[in-house]
């Protein structure tokens, strides 16, 4: 099931889904992803001011970079400077993909954690952010690359050529078990790129964001 949503007010907008979300949640973990990029640290700032219980939370990473926790370019670094540093959150619900790892340990880690917390079942995201690139990539499943063809594993490792970088990202299997996604998307190419996929464009790593028994909500900025 997908939901666009168009609107001047794309931080309250998102603020507003997200609470109501962990508020309707009869879970007793509350298990929420994080995007990284520009997008939503004013979303994450705001985030800060809401009555929100984070120490039910259990918060992951959708991907990150090959860098140390502290780098500037670090997904984590950002989340935990915007977010998770000013709020409640238990740190032992903090999963976080450690980048400063070789990507192939880094990935197996996460999702050994993930695994762990999941009782032999796939881990169930109940609210998971992703934005998006002009390009249609998504977390790091980036056009043409390894990771778009992985079934099985949930966490991989990436080659991503034409940046000629390695980053850690959550697979197809992993992101449609989720039972809500939120995309977070701001620009003008971003929304023709939406509307183009709505109207059957399935050429873009985003298009096949499809929950198996979930929703998705397209928030366009």
């Amino acid at each position: 099931m997908n939901e666009v949503i168009k609107t001047d007010h794309f931080v309250s907008e998102a603020v507003s889904i997200i609470k109501s979300t962990i508020a309707e949640s009869n879970e007793s973990v509350f298990r929420m992803s994080l995007c990284g990029g520009g997008t939503p640290r004013p979303v994450y700032e705001a985030l800060v001011n809401e009555a929100i219980d984070w120490e039910n939370l259990e918060i992951t990473f959708s991907d990150e970079r090959c860098v140390p926790p502290s780098h500037d370019d670090s997904n984590y670094k950002m989340a935990a400077e915007a977010l998770l540093s000013k709020v409640s959150i238990k740190e032992n619900n903090i999963i976080r993909i450690k980048g400063e790892l070789d990507p192939v340990e880094s990935a197996s880690q996460c999702e050994d954690q993930l695994r762990k917390r999941s009782n032999g079942s796939i881990y169930m995201h109940d609210l998971l952010l992703l934005g998006m690139g002009e390009d249609g990539h998504t977390a790091s499943l980036f056009p043409g690359t390894s990771a778009l063809n992985e079934s099985e594993r949930w966490v991989v490792d990436n080659y991503i050529p034409d940046k000629d970088v390695n980053r850690v990202t959550f697979s197809y299997p992993l992101i449609n078990a989720s039972r809500k996604i939120l995309v977070l998307a701001t620009g003008e190419k971003k929304k023709k790129l939406v509307n183009d996929m709505i109207d059957g464009d399935e050429s873009f790593p985003i298009s096949k964001i499809s929950p198996d028994n979930g929703k998705v909500i397209w928030l366009l900025g």
